[in-house]
């Protein structure tokens, strides 16, 4: 089998909440031998933030999701949305999901996750954020690659949790800020260009497809 990308597969549910079919158009499952490695989102026809460059055909089930172009605040507090297909429960043996799901997820103190990440946290670089498994969900490993939406805008990517325990509350979980390395981003997407051409990780045993 050869690794595939699935652009936005099916409806889904995590935690208390039910999305609808095809609500989030830009998502992307990267998948090994039929499993879900990690997750990623297209922010353009032929870009998939996170995972890597193809053609992506769009329709009405398939959809780009734009990048901030600078910073943008976001208080404290303030609900977000996590979709992904990553385990529904924090044991090591536990699945990833073979349904896209979502979690909602609360903006953090930048003090309040320095105080309890320590030096793993940096708020230049960081985003992280609260979360309440039982009533709203929480991302968890094989969430990784995958938006962190507030406000309709995709301000970070997953990045971590804690490695033991994906859904304790006492530890935030970690995203990277995009806005951080949007200067990063715009420079490979220009290096690249609009061709399809062959991915860099294409070889026999590599291949992707979007769905």
């Amino acid at each position: 089998s050869r690794p595939v990308l699935l652009i936005n597969t099916v409806s889904s549910s995590k935690g208390d909440i039910i999305c609808k079919p095809h609500s989030r158009k830009y998502m992307a499952s990267l998948q090994f031998y039929g499993h879900h490695i990690c997750g990623g989102f297209l922010i353009r026809n032929d870009f998939v933030l996170t995972a890597l460059k193809q053609k992506a055909k769009l329709n009405k089930y398939v959809e780009v999701i734009d990048l901030p172009t600078k910073e943008i605040y976001t208080p404290a507090h303030t609900e977000c949305l996590v979709p992904g297909w990553g385990r529904t429960q924090p044991s090591e043996n536990s699945p990833s999901s073979d349904v896209l799901k979502e979690a909602v997820e609360k903006i953090q103190f930048n003090f309040e996750c320095k105080y309890i990440l320590k030096d793993y946290f940096i708020p230049e670089h960081m985003i992280c954020t609260k979360f309440n498994k039982t009533k709203n969900g929480s991302m968890c490993q094989g969430d990784s690659g995958g938006p962190l939406i507030c406000n309709d805008k995709p301000l970070g990517i997953v990045a971590f949790t804690h490695p033991n325990d994906c859904s304790n509350p006492k530890y935030p979980h970690g995203f990277t800020k995009i806005s951080s390395f949007l200067p990063w981003i715009k420079k490979v997407m220009g290096r690249l260009g609009n061709a399809s051409e062959p991915s860099t990780l294409e070889s026999q045993e590599n291949n992707i497809r979007f769905n």
